[in-house]
């Protein structure tokens, strides 16, 4: 059956598509309308290739399903078949797609400068997205990425890269997924700042060093901390902290002590936590000073235990929630894979 534009207006934040509750956006929503037989005239409709799915979403997916590969693909099609939506119910994140414009509506032609063919990547959670899957081709699970037949609608609000022509595909995806991550980096760090950052061997813990070094400058200091062995040697191997630190991050008062002892007892003006588990939160907080700031990137933050812990322990910290855009997060993002040979090979190496 040919798609048909529907003649009625959508509204721009997707409330249209929401079936339940009614009244509410895409995201808190518990189930969307994922018809794409008909879009309405101010959607896009994409045949979708890949969803890289969030990593703390991935991450509890593949332990609840015993690491079986056939029961992660259940586990996903049951979620989109009920939710309409890739929205993990436990941890409540989505992740991104990858995909070919299929159709734009009448209503943004002449506005979006997208066209069918083009090659994009939603910058928006698949938490939010009305998803399709009419076949799951493959799960890869060191890259918490699946490879699909399906089809997906972004909103008039939508954002989304074009992929690049000068990076392949594959390369652009896996750091387009985590791109909130450095841009904000970028956005946060000053000169002379010491910066945390937890999960530094991570997909976006990698970028954030990176960002981190360059925009705290020689006068700064950026301590790269993982709770692997593996990870611990590649942190020394990469260079791209002055300090490297082996700790768990669930194991709030040793990195306080792990901090301390690294910054001579000034502790961070930043802590970055980019970590995919629960249970960091008050790790996060102890190794900022006062009056410095906590990124939370991680999905896993239960920002109840983030609040209430800080007021526990009479901390005055600025904590951010880690909002996956931010202005120019693409463009600021990809550029590092331009800048650096370094960051480009690791990323082709393992994600690409």
């Amino acid at each position: 059956m040919p798609t048909k534009t529907i003649s009625r207006k959508g509204n721009p934040f997707g409330s249209h598509r929401v079936l339940e509750p009614m009244g509410v956006l895409p995201q808190p929503a518990l189930r969307l309308d994922n018809d794409m037989d008909k879009i309405f005239d101010n959607e896009i409709l994409v045949s979708v290739d890949t969803l890289n799915i969030d990593s703390a979403s991935f991450t509890q997916i593949e332990a609840e399903s015993g690491h079986d590969i056939e029961k992660i693909k259940s586990r996903i099609l049951g979620i989109v078949k009920e939710r309409g939506k890739m929205q993990n119910p436990v941890t409540g994140s989505g992740g991104m797609f990858f995909g070919v414009v299929e159709r734009v509506g009448e209503a943004l032609q002449g506005r979006c400068p997208l066209k069918p063919g083009d090659k994009i990547a939603s910058l928006v959670s698949l938490s939010l997205t009305p998803l399709r899957i009419d076949e799951i081709l493959e799960i890869k699970p060191a890259i918490d990425q699946v490879r699909i037949r399906g089809k997906a609608v972004l909103f008039e609000s939508g954002i989304y890269a074009k992929l690049p022509a000068d990076l392949p595909e594959s390369l652009a995806l896996a750091v387009l997924d985590v791109a909130g991550a450095p841009a904000q980096t970028a956005k946060l760090v000053k000169p002379g700042d010491t910066v945390v950052i937890i999960g530094a061997a991570g997909k976006s813990g990698v970028l954030c060093s990176y960002e981190a070094r360059k925009r705290a400058g020689v006068t700064g200091q950026v301590i790269g901390m993982t709770s692997s062995q593996k990870g611990f040697a590649n942190l020394k191997e990469w260079g791209f902290c002055d300090v490297n630190l082996l700790a768990d991050a669930t194991d709030a008062l040793a990195c306080h002590e792990a901090v301390r002892q690294a910054t001579g007892g000034r502790m961070a003006d930043l802590v970055i936590n980019c970590v995919n588990i629960p249970n960091t939160e008050m790790a996060s907080i102890l190794m900022c000073r006062d009056d410095g700031t906590v990124y939370f990137f991680t999905m896993a933050t239960s920002f109840t235990k983030a609040a209430l812990g800080a007021e526990g322990v009479g901390k005055d910290v600025n904590m951010v929630i880690g909002n996956g855009y931010t202005r120019n997060h693409a463009a600021i993002t990809l550029n590092i894979l331009r800048e650096s040979q370094a960051i480009r090979k690791l990323y082709e190496k393992l994600y690409a």
